[in-house]
């Protein structure tokens, strides 16, 4: 097994604010994570759960803890028979974690759903709720989804975001220079539809808003009416909508008031996506959606629209990104690449040097692996980047659009424009060391057979 828990079992004492804090007894346990007050503010009595505080807070702790501390960012509960079993997911990868009786994690569950500010009597009905949190000095929120599964049982799943870990910027996305002047040249025109699109949990979110954050908010007036919960947008003006106003009433209110560009919300139905593209050819929108990919968003946006010419004159990008794994910096091995591969793959015969993750080293005395690298567990991976794709829409992409044109004609004249594309992106990523050849493999499930264009 790559990762340990390894934490011994402190106790838990009440602090003079009321919360829950934890007392080490002596030992040398860690630290356990700090539940601080339910996202959605309602007020969480201890006193008034004290049993169920007694049984399944310090259980739920560990439960917590030991999946930061494996840096997981979902965190997930079965149960299965007589016994529950925690899935974690790593880096985009599926890990097994602990096992525990079926009663412990329904005591678990119900304590979740109370932190979260839920109703933790009921079962067999959906909830979504959160928890502030705190661990090893790094603020935390963990989204809380409970579902009704089989058996009568319930499945927790924990969404983690590190608020410690912060990828605000167009450059901490990994967007290029290039890409980046494409950004602030759209949003310059103060027209046109701009959309960030992809598969759910993919990081369209993150991409969408590190995109705004790109503008120059000194040039530009940005107006919001997205609801950005804990995620910052500065000098971004929030816009409250009057009583009885749709999206595109809103938007004209905001065009007097001067905005040069609105961030929408999802577009995510037909109505919707035809009320902002009625005012994209008088000022910039932003949003997002979910989609494969850009060409699919296209066609998506055209059928939503039900107008292919309003779209094809008001669609002017539109983004879309596939996260890969980033090789771990302490242990990733470098290697000397064939040319065989290297015209495989289609990067440039120049390239002197690649990277891989590490081969284990098999102790030649003992005949045991050495121990696994400290920073990422033994997995050869640390984080994961966006790995980008854009189509900005030509002339004759204009033309293609208003035809009502498939997503695989888009994508081919999208390409034969030289637009940036994953198979483009990833490449840099490989051949700047951030990632491996492997990965992109693993991504996009194809093996290098024939040109490695093919496979993207």
């Amino acid at each position: 097994m790559v990762f340990g828990f390894g934490k011994k079992k402190p106790t838990a004492k009440r602090n003079d604010e009321g919360d829950e804090s934890d007392d080490d007894d002596g030992d040398d346990d860690g630290d356990l994570v700090n539940f601080q007050g339910a996202m959605n503010g309602k007020s969480v009595d201890l006193v008034a759960q004290g049993k169920l505080v007694q049984v399944a807070l310090l259980p739920a702790k560990r439960w917590i803890s030991s999946g930061l501390e494996r840096r997981a960012e979902m965190i997930r509960l079965d149960v299965k028979g007589e016994n529950a079993h925690t899935t974690l997911s790593i880096d985009g990868m599926p890990y097994g974690g602990s096992r525990m009786p079926r009663q412990q994690a329904s005591y678990i569950i119900q304590m979740m759903k109370f932190l979260a500010g839920l109703d933790a009597k009921i079962k067999g009905r959906h909830q979504a709720g959160g928890i502030k949190s705190e661990y090893l000095g790094a603020k935390f929120e963990l989204s809380v989804e409970v579902i009704p599964h089989a058996e009568g049982t319930e499945r927790l799943t924990i969404r983690v975001r590190n608020l410690k870990q912060k990828l605000d910027t167009p450059a901490e996305l990994g967007f290029t220079e290039s890409l980046r002047q494409s950004i602030r040249d759209l949003t310059a025109h103060r027209r046109g539809l701009i959309v960030v699109c992809g598969p759910p949990g993919s990081g369209t979110t993150t991409t969408v808003y590190g995109l705004l954050r790109g503008i120059d908010v000194y040039l530009y007036s940005i107006y919001s009416i997205v609801n950005t919960g804990s995620r910052e947008l500065l000098n971004v003006k929030t816009f409250e909508a009057n009583d009885g106003d749709n999206y595109e009433t809103s938007c004209l209110r905001m065009m007097r008031e001067e905005a040069d560009v609105i961030f929408v919300p999802p577009l995510k139905d037909a109505e919707t996506t035809q009320q902002f593209m009625s005012v994209a050819d008088r000022i910039c929108i932003v949003s997002e959606m979910t989609a494969k990919d850009s060409a699919h968003a296209i066609a998506q946006l055209v059928a939503l629209s039900g107008n292919s010419k309003l779209a094809s004159e008001v669609i002017d990008a539109v983004f879309s990104q596939k996260l890969v794994r980033l090789l771990c910096p302490e242990c990733r091995e470098a290697f000397r690449p064939s040319p065989k591969l290297l015209s495989k793959v289609a990067l440039p015969p120049e390239t002197k040097v690649l990277y891989r993750k590490p081969v284990p080293v098999v102790d030649e005395k003992t005949g045991e692996e050495e121990p696994p690298c400290e920073k990422c567990s033994g997995t050869g991976f640390f984080g994961r980047v966006a790995m980008l794709e854009a189509i900005l829409v030509s002339d004759a992409m204009r033309v293609l659009i208003a035809m009502n044109a498939t997503a695989a004609q888009i994508k081919e004249l999208s390409r034969s424009e030289g637009g940036l594309t994953f198979h483009k992106d990833g490449l840099r990523l490989v051949a700047e060391g951030k990632t491996s050849l492997e990965e992109l493999q693993r991504v996009f499930r194809v093996w290098f057979r024939g040109p490695f264009v093919e496979a993207f």
